[in-house]
Formats: C-alpha cells, structure tokens, sequence
C-alpha cells in the first residue's frame, strides 16, 4: 500500500502536465504526487484508515515548491512543508516495524516529473527549469490511500484535510 499526499487540483494539473511533457512516456503511467510511503502491507489498511482519519482532522498542512531536486537519472521539484513531515513522523511512528528500507529513510517530499533518462537529459532539464521556476505556496488536500495492482495505483481512500 502506499500514502500520497494530495495536490490541490491547480498543482496537481501543472504538475501533470510536468511530468506529461518530460517522463518517458513509455514508463509514466502514473499522474504527479508526492509520495509519503512506497510500500506498507495490505494487512495494515483498516490501521492505515484509522491512522488517517485522525490526522486528517488538522488543518491542511501548507507547503511550497520552491526548487528543483536532482535525482542523478531524473528530475523532481523540491517541495517543503514542515507540517507534512511531522505528519508523516506520526504514520511512521504507529507503522513502525513495518516499514522499508526504504520508507525508513528521512523524508524527502517532492514531486517527480523525469526519471529513468540519461543523466546529461536530466541536467538539461534541470538548467532549463532552474530559472523559470518561481516558488508556488499551497496546502495539501488530503492523504491518498492505494494499492499496487499491475504496475498501477488502485485508489483505496482519500482522506480530506477538515480542520
């Protein structure tokens, strides 16, 4: 299972057109979003919705993009939200024992719009995206809930930000 954190429908569009442009599109089969963890058991999910609920009872964490993010074969924009990291401390504070290698390592938020090309594509992206790219504050909507199926994301749940 995994846990997105939800963009607002005016990023979340500008972002998908991003990653529209610049993915393989061979390999994206997936819209923009900002993953929170990659890989929890299915046998978690009724926790998982609890755990959610709860949280989602705050108010609706702000974060801003405000750079790009390498990713050596790739490219992401850097976003930042202190509020979405203590969320995200919690979750894997109740999950933990139950988490990656990968889910376990500092958090990192981000959306990414290029990956799995060559390197010197990569910091082309970069050099041209660098000096357009202007800092652009939101808050989050929610927490998506979703499953692996094929290769894609089955949705499972999302949990709307209400405070």
């Amino acid at each position: 299972m995994l846990i997105t954190a939800e963009l607002p429908p005016d990023i979340l569009a500008w972002t998908d057109s991003l990653r529209r442009e610049h993915y393989p599109p061979e390999r994206n089969r997936l819209r923009a979003h900002v993953t929170l963890f990659h890989a929890l058991p299915p046998s978690v999910e009724e926790e998982l919705v609890q755990v959610l609920s709860d949280l989602a009872r705050n108010p609706a964490p702000e974060a801003r993009i405000d750079g790009i993010m390498k990713l050596g074969r790739g490219t992401a924009l850097a976003v930042q939200s202190p509020e979405m990291v203590i969320l995200h401390a919690i979750i894997a504070e109740r999950m933990h024992g139950l988490l990656t290698d990968q889910d376990s390592r500092p958090l990192r938020l981000h959306v990414t719009i290029q990956n799995k090309v060559k390197r010197e594509e990569a910091q082309a992206l970069q050099a041209q995206l660098g000096p357009e790219l202007r800092p652009v504050s939101f808050r989050f909507r929610g927490f998506g809930l979703y499953a692996w199926e094929d290769g894609l994301w089955r949705p499972i749940r999302l949990l709307a930000f209400r405070g």
